[in-house]
């Protein structure tokens, strides 16, 4: 396995991300919502999980390649669709496709991130994922979902663990609540990241990619809030999952899921998998 010896652990990933780019950014990526208590649960959680070993059984080797819908990928894990990933890092979906394509394990590209399908496809030869925020117009859906088929995108992933756009006091806090504001507290964080400054200079203010061609012009920022908000307000459910799986003839997979029932729905449906996440513990609490 290749690691940098600069970042062994996560830790120290995560030590390095809020010397390189502003608070604003950071908290954007690490925080929850509410009162962050899915946040630590998920983290706990996971550390609660004990693996049992067996020393005196027969063994070679180990092997982390997975079949996964006909792909073998290298690894068991893959890189999550993440929104408004260039706010982060200039040119970071990118980056991470790259990264995906070269090592070879699933990128899942979402709808609100600063990289849009085609690109996506590009990058990554035809094998990026591509994660649907189920808009209120179903003309809008089907025309994004055309554009993902017409990438080449084999898997299509239906978000359902978003019915409202969640409650996050540090992006509040931060003036990244829609309208965005740009505070005094903002503008010295970015003085003291020149390096984040500059390349957010030369590559252009981040952007909804993939919704770009939709956006009317000339939006001022409060007014792509209210269109984003407009455009985004639809709740995935039985009816709008059944025409989808008619028009997608690739895999789909259900994101979001939390309980049995909800499960045995995508079985029922005809989905394909689904992903059992709670977004990060970035919407509900």
């Amino acid at each position: 396995m290749r690691y940098d010896s600069r970042y062994p652990a996560i830790d120290d990933l995560i030590r390095k991300a809020k010397k390189k780019i502003p608070r604003f950014a950071f908290e954007y990526l690490d925080g929850g919502c509410n009162e962050d208590v899915n946040l630590m649960r998920n983290t706990k959680e996971i550390r609660d999980v004990q693996l049992i070993p067996q020393y005196l059984t027969k063994h070679t080797r180990s092997e982390m390649k997975t079949e996964l819908f006909g792909h073998v990928y290298d690894a068991p894990f893959g890189i999550a669709p993440v929104g408004l990933q260039g706010l982060m890092w200039p040119k970071s979906p990118e980056i991470l496709a790259k990264a995906a394509f070269e090592h070879n394990i699933p990128f899942v590209l979402s709808t609100v991130t600063t990289m849009d399908i085609e690109h996506a496809s590009e990058l990554t030869e035809g094998r990026a994922w591509f994660q649907l925020y189920h808009p209120a117009d179903n003309k809008l859906r089907d025309d994004i979902i055309k554009r993902a088929d017409a990438a080449g995108c084999p898997v299509l992933v239906l978000l359902c663990d978003v019915p409202t756009f969640g409650f996050r006091p540090r992006d509040i806090r931060n003036g990244l609540a829609m309208p965005p504001k740009m505070t005094v507290s903002n503008m010295l964080q970015i003085m003291g990241k020149p390096d984040w400054a500059l390349r957010t200079l030369f590559n252009g203010q981040p952007n909804f990619a993939t919704m770009k061609p939709y956006m009317p012009k000339g939006l001022d920022l409060k007014q792509l809030g209210k269109y984003m908000d407009a455009t985004f307000s639809g709740r995935l459910n039985e009816e709008k999952i059944a025409p989808i799986r008619d028009m997608w003839k690739g895999k789909i997979v259900l994101k979001g899921v939390a309980c049995e029932s909800d499960a045995e729905k995508a079985v029922q449906l005809g989905l394909d998998g689904i992903i059992v996440s709670n977004h990060g513990g970035r919407q509900l609490d």
